[in-house]
């Protein structure tokens, strides 16, 4: 009975650890695009709607929206996407 119950918790804390994982990584990728790719502040760029979209699904918690996006946006940038934990 005790093995079962260890089952029971080792499943049922799992997504809450890739959870976790999931809004530490989108933080991630949120900061760099703000940091490297944003709007330069001389009124050169337009600000990128769909990545703003992103960031904002990640605030929100919806990370299997934000990531996706983030993620095209750095690698399309040639940026070296960080390791996921």
């Amino acid at each position: 009975m005790p093995r079962k119950l260890l089952l029971l918790l080792a499943l049922l804390t799992a997504p809450s650890a890739a959870f976790a994982d999931d809004a530490s990584y989108c933080a991630e990728l949120s900061s760099l695009y703000r940091r490297y790719l944003s709007g330069s502040g001389d009124g050169q760029r337009w600000p990128d709607v769909t990545a703003s979209v992103a960031i904002d699904e990640c605030a929100k918690g919806n990370y299997a929206a934000g990531i996706p996006v983030l993620e095209k946006k750095l690698t399309d940038a040639r940026f070296t996407l960080p390791k996921r934990n």
